[in-house]
């Protein structure tokens, strides 16, 4: 079961499923170009860390630097994820987020629609 990230660990992710590989120093510097928020190379360093401790990371050393992969595919993470908030939703709340989710559905555009009745069948 993937772990859900917090605001900062899926900006991390993102640029580690972009990059393929990476280093603390890349992800660094690719986050600062796209935030006005300067982060700090300790900052990234640690939720690198405790990313690969999550198991959504994995480390290996070339030469003085750590190389990370992600240990699985942005879209079976979103997946598993959407699946499991989807599940927690329904318990909670019952017929009335099948009921949302329904109406939010028939909101979309057709296309959009008809991609999700194809995705639905072939999944």
């Amino acid at each position: 079961m993937p772990p859900p990230l917090g605001e900062l660990e899926a900006e991390v992710m993102d640029q580690v499923w972009l990059q393929r590989e990476a280093t603390v120093r890349s992800v660094l510097e690719a986050l600062n170009a796209t935030s006005e928020r300067a982060r700090a190379y300790t900052t990234v360093m640690t939720v690198m860390s405790n990313l690969e401790r999550k198991a959504m990371l994995s480390r290996r050393r070339d030469g003085k630097t750590d190389v990370y992969r992600p240990t699985v595919p942005r879209e079976d993470y979103v997946e598993a994820r959407a699946r499991i908030e989807a599940g927690a939703l329904v318990g909670r709340f019952g017929e009335s987020a099948l009921m949302a989710f329904a109406r939010e559905i028939e909101r979309i555009d057709p296309e959009r629609r008809e991609r999700l009745r194809r995705l639905g069948r072939d999944g």
